[in-house]
């Protein structure tokens, strides 16, 4: 199937330590994105997509298997989501995503390093990627991007990635005080209020948008939401998708203000978002 989307979701549960609770919710944000992403690719719909979900407690050998095996794939968008709490190496210098069975003295060495991720995005085999971010990050992972970016900090990573990003990080603090933090996949994330804007849409929009014109409706809805990267409240960053890019989402707004009260078929309606949309994409 060249053509179409190759979709990652990785959730990944960071298990009981309470340091790591900032994950307790990301299989439900991971399951959330797996449902409502493949049917909103304008250009390809559910047929069109193939989903790799990894399970929650798996390991960070098996997580990145799924995302070098999608990547290897041809096709035209390769869409990778992670979802869950970042660990920072001793260093500060690098990121990645707790998995199951971690402590505070292995969390980094055990997980689903970022450059990993990045680097099997960069050299897949389609012709654009983007990268779905969800996340919370404890204090001291929290202070290692703060430093910003450049080679001492891990701040780089998301300051100046290598493959587009959209998403949130948040800020996480273990015990009492973590209970009112917005967890990766729970009520007000960056997964919850994505899969709402897409399936609700945006009134007056066209009727294929691209992540850029989806971010406002997502960033209003956002704990600390602001108009650009690193601009969020306190303890929130958001990570704004690039202007260049021809991924398109169905709008779902568009279609329904202009054929409120009828009864259409779902293939019908995907003619009728095709129709209604520019015929050729933005370029990249």
């Amino acid at each position: 199937m060249v053509g179409g989307v190759d979709l990652v979701v990785i959730g990944a549960d960071g298990g009981p330590d309470r340091g790591f609770g900032g994950s307790a919710r990301a299989a439900d944000g991971a399951r959330l994105l797996a449902e409502v992403l493949p049917g909103m690719c304008f250009d390809a719909g559910s047929a069109g997509c193939r989903v790799a979900v990894v399970d929650p407690g798996a390991d960070a050998n098996t997580m990145l298997t799924a995302v070098r095996e999608a990547a290897q794939r041809p096709g035209r968008w390769l869409v990778v989501c992670l979802v869950g709490q970042l660990a920072a190496d001793p260093r500060g210098r690098r990121l990645a995503l707790v998995t199951g069975g971690s402590t505070a003295d292995n969390a980094y060495r055990r997980g689903l390093a970022w450059d990993w991720v990045v680097s099997a995005m960069v050299h897949g085999d389609q012709e654009e990627a983007l990268l779905l971010v969800d996340a919370v990050a404890d204090r001291d992972t929290w202070a290692a991007l703060e430093r910003g970016g450049g080679e001492d900090g891990a701040g780089e990573l998301l300051s100046y990635p290598r493959v587009p990003l959209w998403g949130r990080v948040g800020r996480f603090t273990p015990g009492r005080r973590g209970r009112d933090a917005v967890l990766p996949g729970g009520e007000g994330s960056f997964s919850q209020v994505l899969t709402d804007v897409l399936r609700q849409g945006v009134p007056g929009a066209p009727a294929a948008v691209a992540p850029l014109d989806l971010q406002p409706a997502v960033a209003a809805l956002l704990d600390g939401g602001g108009p650009a990267a690193g601009s969020g409240a306190p303890g929130a960053r958001l990570l704004v998708p690039p202007q260049s890019g021809r991924l398109l989402m169905r709008n779902r707004a568009a279609v329904r203000g202009a054929l409120a009260g009828l009864s259409l078929s779902e293939e019908l309606l995907a003619v009728l978002w095709r129709e209604s949309a520019p015929t050729d994409p933005p370029s990249a």
